[in-house]
């Protein structure tokens, strides 16, 4: 997929999933998680390339920017959506999947000091809701939802439905056969 095909696309996903984006032109201007996400991909290349300074640089302008803190050494997937990005914090060592949906002040965060991966990995069409903090090297599967607020420091199954502090299963969706 090219580049243009792929902005493309990060913009109809927003449009899908935010009720009150209204064209495309206005998601593609006013839309500070998507242009998060644009920053973070150039980011991350640089951090591939190994050129660490001027991938943290631009990840810190970005955050002046945005808002939104995200990792140069972070791995993202497509079709992510920031919705009200204020606040979100996502670590080194993360991984976030396809079609996830995320609302502000979610953290994506580490438990300790320690090298390796030390932030969470996050499935396939996983909804975050506002002020989530997943924290430590833990796994939402996919389909899972994480409630507004939750503290989640334990893996989520796919397709549960995590609230609280600390966050606690309340149920699991019949997964497809």
């Amino acid at each position: 997929m090219n580049w243009l095909d792929r902005l493309k696309e990060d913009i109809q996903a927003v449009l899908d999933k935010d009720p009150a984006a209204r064209s495309s032109l206005e998601v593609a201007l006013v839309s500070p998680g998507l242009h998060a996400l644009w920053m973070h991909r150039l980011s991350h290349a640089l951090w591939n390339l190994g050129l660490w300074l001027p991938a943290r640089l631009l990840a810190h302008w970005t955050r002046m920017l945005t808002g939104i803190e995200i990792h140069p050494g972070a791995k993202i997937g497509r079709r992510v959506v920031i919705d009200h990005g204020m606040g979100i914090v996502v670590g080194e060592t993360a991984e976030i999947g396809d079609d996830v949906l995320m609302f502000h002040g979610v953290t994506l965060g580490g438990t300790g000091f320690g090298r390796g991966k030390r932030h969470p990995t996050i499935g396939s069409n996983v909804v975050l809701g506002a002020g989530a903090k997943i924290l430590g090297p833990i796994t939402v599967g996919d389909g899972a939802k994480v409630g507004a607020g939750s503290v989640v420091l334990q893996n989520v199954p796919p397709g549960a439905t995590a609230v609280g502090l600390p966050a606690r299963i309340l149920a699991r969706e019949p997964q497809a056969v």
